[in-house]
């Protein structure tokens, strides 16, 4: 990674909708220099894909909660299962595998409290493998939408 790389990165994550003349120009360099500079970003895993960013509102789903849960047995069959039935349910934004008191943080993103309450009753507290769980309402959620590398710890002294 060098800084052109990260300018790429940085455009295209406030924008993948920019064309690769866009993009090089954005950048100062030729697009045909740009277009492979993209490509390997894609082949070194950098880029993993191009999405577009949805307000959770604009679908009816205002009320968003992390909801923490504990597991019993912990093995590796348990976790991956109950990863996978978390990942197919179409209130779950993200799962989270955490150390800790508690084995999973799962973001949700539901219509009103009536649907969480539902969800962590029939979702959650239906699983066997599930032996506690707690949520917690998120009334503010800000962020960075760009991620750019780190430096290294010579290049901060």
């Amino acid at each position: 990674m060098d800084g052109i790389d990260s300018a790429i990165l940085t455009h295209l994550q406030r924008d993948a909708r920019l064309t690769n003349r866009e993009l090089a120009r954005l950048v100062g360099i030729a697009p045909s220099t740009c277009l492979e500079r993209v490509r390997g970003l894609r082949a070194r895993g950098v880029i993993t894909g191009y999405h577009a960013a949805v307000e959770p509102r604009a679908l009816g789903r205002s009320l968003q909660a992390l909801v923490f849960a504990r597991l019993r047995p912990l093995s590796r069959e348990v976790i991956s299962g109950f990863q996978t039935y978390l990942t197919n349910l179409p209130e779950v934004l993200s799962v989270f595998v955490v150390s800790g008191d508690d084995d999973f943080v799962v973001h949700v993103a539901v219509p009103d409290i009536e649907r969480l309450h539902a969800f962590l009753m029939d979702r959650f507290s239906a699983r066997r493998e599930v032996v506690g769980f707690r949520s917690s309402v998120i009334y503010l959620q800000t962020g960075s939408r760009v991620l750019t590398p780190l430096p290294d710890a010579a290049d901060r002294d």
